[in-house]
């Protein structure tokens, strides 16, 4: 018998959308069939005209824990990132402590998230000056690939990698066929900058596109030079496609993210002030965030992750200058997108392949991603038509602070199944370990 059937008028397939059942056995899609068919199943569900998605895969999530659990935590991202159809988020190895940089800091923050989570999570570990030497054996103990930074990070124990110290951490990696992703914003451009000050043009004027372009341009030298893979992490600068596919055209292994605030908010709209808005690099113009989406339906941008990097309250007071730098997204990206997708004349099924097949493909998670046979049954009754209002308090992350405050959305999540469960606070997520065929 199998265990549970989910009938939609609207099936989100790797061949687009269609009525279909979808048939879940031990937690795995066994069978895609007509919408009607007749199953014995011990449940079977009829999802009438609400979407049937995979469930997103989100490899871009701070969730801070342990050590700066006031932020954020396992069991309050996660709960977050299943209320916004997220089945699976990949943590970063900052801005917890320690830093995910060593074998032992890994076991630290495994233990920290056990027993915590309601969706799956996996792990990101970090390069950092010093810790070349344990680059391998985090590798080995299952991280998805390794996390640098080019300019401060903002957080002391996470320091950046000179250019002497990228060539040396791709070397090393380059050996493995490990990946480094990497905040490519390079310090000389903004240190030469002028300093932050307290209102939006300012601090935009503060994080220069030519930040974004010099280190993009360096880290794509260096992957060509040891055919190393690499990512670019929360691309802001649309003035970079280019050269991201030149490079990609030449078989250079780069790949590039971009995220839902800098598809859908626009520097021009940001008031003084309102450092809900404050990310690093920065939300830009409306005919940058034009730009991205060209780059996303061209195919030069692979897809779309929140950077969920909350912070207290009081870490984002104090104006432009001072305030943290992160958006609180975690929940609101896939109605957030695709408000803006629909807009702009966009499918449904483009939203779900940038937002949950590619990155799922990105990180080499097999079992997720599509509905298919055999994937995991990680599953999401979505309505596109719905339309609500975001109220910060009602978010599930820690803290109600959002860009999105009072804006009017379409898409609402109805139930989400993690494995063929619907999740309801039960903490059943498994913590990933990458997977060794990839």
């Amino acid at each position: 018998m199998t265990d549970l059937v989910l009938r939609s008028d609207q099936v989100h397939t790797p061949g687009g959308p269609r009525p279909a059942a979808i048939c879940v056995h031990n937690g795995r899609i066994t069978a895609v069939l007509d919408r009607d068919s007749t199953v014995d199943a011990a449940r079977d569900v009829d999802l009438g005209g609400l979407a049937l998605l995979p469930g997103l895969v989100d490899t871009h999530v701070h969730v801070n824990e342990p050590g700066r659990t006031e932020w954020e935590g396992f069991a309050t991202a996660t709960a977050a990132a299943a209320a916004g159809g997220v089945t699976t988020i990949l943590d970063m190895p900052l801005n917890s402590l320690p830093p995910t940089v060593t074998v032992d800091a890994l076991a630290v923050k495994r233990a920290a998230a056990a027993g915590q989570c309601v969706v799956d999570v996996g792990f990101w570990g970090g390069a950092i000056p010093g810790n070349l030497d344990d680059l391998a054996g985090v590798h080995e103990a299952g991280v998805f690939g390794f996390k640098c930074f080019l300019s401060p990070s903002g957080v002391d124990e996470f320091p950046p990698l000179d250019w002497a110290g990228l060539d040396a951490a791709l070397a090393e990696l380059s050996k493995m066929d490990a990946l480094l992703i990497v905040h490519a914003e390079d310090a000389g451009e903004l240190d030469a900058a002028p300093p932050a000050g307290e209102s939006y043009p300012d601090f935009l004027a503060s994080r220069p596109e030519s930040a974004e372009q010099r280190a993009i341009d360096g880290l794509i030298d260096r992957a060509t030079r040891y055919s190393a893979r690499a990512h670019i992490l929360h691309l802001s600068s649309a003035a970079a496609l280019g050269r991201i596919a030149v490079a990609r055209a030449a078989g250079v292994r780069i790949t590039a993210e971009t995220c839902p605030h800098y598809l859908t908010l626009a520097a021009e709209r940001i008031p003084d002030g309102a450092t809900e808005f404050k990310c690093c690099p920065p939300i830009r113009d409306e005919v940058n965030r034009d730009r991205l989406w060209r780059g996303l339906t061209d195919g030069v941008l692979d897809c779309v992750v929140s950077d969920h990097s909350p912070s207290t309250p009081e870490l984002k007071r104090g104006g432009f200058g001072a305030a943290w730098g992160g958006v609180s997204s975690l929940q609101l990206g896939l109605p957030a997108v695709w408000t803006e997708a629909r807009r702009r004349g966009l499918p449904l099924s483009a939203v779900v392949r940038w937002m949950s097949t590619a990155p799922a493909d990105f990180a080499g998670l097999s079992g997720k991603g599509r509905i298919a046979p055999g994937r995991d049954a990680d599953l999401v009754a979505f309505a596109p038509d719905e339309e609500f209002t975001v109220d910060a308090g009602g978010l599930r992350h820690r803290h109600p602070i959002t860009p999105y405050a009072g804006a009017r959305l379409h898409g609402v999540v109805h139930r989400t199944w993690l494995r063929g469960r619907e999740i309801d606070g039960e903490p059943t997520g498994v913590l990933l370990s990458r997977e060794r065929n990839t």
